[in-house]
């Protein structure tokens, strides 16, 4: 079934069930239908281009969910824009994206030249005047659903392409393979622009459940966040476990206090022995799984059920085995290996059909493999003669830090536009777990600078400069400063020498 056609009949169905709770604010299944209708109706009568994605500029409201199911109701994919984001960032992803509509929830910092944009005015006027719509042409098959941006190397975020049958399947693995609660409570605090999201959204909404929201401003304040978990009754957990890891300094995150929380789904970075072992200890009954899937793969691909005895076995945690409709191997100089690091490929029906508007870095990094989609991860890994999946790190410097992607060369990009730096590059700090806790930039000033502007200031003006190109979590926590930085053969900066001493002391 259609699935945009399969939320909409639960909606019918199950019209007064809560679907949203957002710190105690709820809306139905009912105020789902109404609204999304109303707003797909008004993207109807906008003349826009078939194919053309819709740029969904919002928060953790209720009204960015609406406002996602509007779109796809109305034949268009959209774009997931935080409102957190830079205005370069929003300006580099419309001038890929070419979007003739933004839905605005939250007022736009910047004006995007010749698109229509709905207001968040415009919407609440739209949601008064109910519609009586009939859905005629939804997304669906190859059609694109969404469009998640990533960091790109040079500067330009990259926009992964995930169609409807790459989510069906995805949501098909979610459905059949891990028993999740008749009526799903699930955790949404996983910001709409990363794609960890669509983990706990379209599963929750698929099977008619509610989801129990937690907005940034509550995550980033820990007395907070603490009193907020208390209220929830979650039953079904996404994260990454950096998130976790946060949740378990409250001592009241257990399983005495949560008796309904027996599903843990941690995804978006490397879950280590250690916040395994205490999650494992403070919720013994629950299932915890370790999943593993790139943007490109749609969310997630291989998952495994951390027990007590994966946890006395190994030591690195594996990511799991790849669900039944997909392929995984390892690619070790053109050949499938087992028992060897190479490049973990990964085929089947959630790989994307590659990059919106770059046939280029489509053409590099997909594939088709027996007829079906195949995609280059980048990441290192290993595979035993059973199928299960180790996870091994990045073939070059993209890394994970608390759950988000990051390309080190676009921090390096904006961090050598400023007029103060002469040349700059940023390397990642790896704790005891092997995760990245920081990110460090080495820099060269540019040496007609005043002495006024001593390392100290240097770095703080530097630190304000970047808060205008970049999300928060991309901001450097240090900065070094060299007379020069190391060279290699090639006569590019080492950056290898420069993670080696960055790392020297643990």
């Amino acid at each position: 079934m259609n699935l945009v056609k399969q939320i909409d009949d639960i909606s019918v169905k199950m019209g007064n069930r809560l679907v949203y709770d957002y710190l105690g604010d709820t809306n139905t299944y009912d105020d789902l239908k109404k609204r999304s209708d109303s707003l797909a109706f008004q993207i109807d009568n906008l003349g826009l281009s078939k194919t053309t994605p819709i740029i969904v500029y919002g928060d953790q409201t209720f009204n960015t969910i609406v406002a996602f199911i509007a779109c796809v109701k109305s034949g268009h994919a959209y774009i997931p824009v935080d409102e957190h984001s830079s205005e370069d960032r929003i300006t580099m992803i419309q001038d890929v994206a070419h979007a003739e509509l933004i839905i605005a929830l939250n007022d736009l910092p910047v004006e995007v030249p010749n698109v229509k944009v709905i207001t968040s005015a415009k919407l609440k006027s739209i949601f008064n005047h109910p519609i009586d719509y009939v859905m005629t042409h939804p997304v669906d098959g190859d059609d694109n659903f969404y469009i998640i941006f990533t960091s790109g190397t040079t500067g330009k975020p990259k926009g992964v392409q995930i169609s409807h049958d790459n989510l069906q399947s995805f949501l098909d693995w979610m459905d059949n393979s891990f028993g999740l609660p008749e009526h799903a409570v699930g955790l949404s605090q996983t910001a709409y622009s990363f794609d960890l999201s669509g983990m706990d959204l379209y599963p929750t909404l698929t099977l008619g459940g509610e989801l129990q929201a937690i907005p940034r401003e509550v995550t980033e304040d820990f007395r907070q966040l603490f009193n907020t978990l208390e209220n929830l009754t979650t039953n079904f957990w996404v994260s990454t476990p950096s998130f976790v890891d946060i949740c378990l300094l409250s001592k009241t995150f257990n399983q005495e206090h949560y008796p309904e929380l027996n599903y843990f789904f941690l995804c978006g970075e490397e879950l280590t022995h250690s916040t395994a072992e205490r999650l494992k200890k403070r919720f013994p009954d629950a299932h915890i799984y370790n999943t593993y899937g790139p943007t490109e793969a749609t969310v997630a691909v291989t998952a495994i059920d951390i027990t007590d005895e994966i946890l006395e076995k190994y030591d690195r945690l594996p990511i799991g085995y790849i669900k039944s409709d997909s392929q995984a191997w390892i690619d070790v100089d053109g050949e499938q290996k087992f028992g060897e690091n190479g490049e973990l490929i990964l085929c089947g029906p959630t790989v994307s059909k590659g990059y919106l508007n770059a046939p280029e870095k489509t053409e590099k990094s997909f594939f088709v493999n027996n007829g079906q989609r195949a995609y280059r991860t980048g990441d290192v890994g290993m595979q035993e003669q059973d199928g299960l999946l180790f996870f091994a790190g990045r073939k070059d410097f993209q890394i994970k830090m608390h759950g988000f992607r990051i390309e080190l060369e676009e921090i390096a990009h904006y961090l050598n536009q400023l007029p103060q730096i002469n040349q700059g590059v940023v390397v990642p700090k790896y704790n005891h777990d092997r995760k990245v806790s920081a990110l460090i930039a080495y820099v060269v000033k540019q040496p007609q600078l005043s002495a006024d502007d001593d390392d100290l200031h240097l770095t703080s003006k530097l630190k304000d400069a970047l808060q205008h190109e970049l999300m928060p979590y991309m901001i450097p926590q240090q900065f070094v400063y060299r007379d020069n930085l190391p060279l290699n053969i090639n006569g590019k900066v080492d950056i290898n020498t420069l993670i080696k001493e960055v790392n020297a002391n643990g």
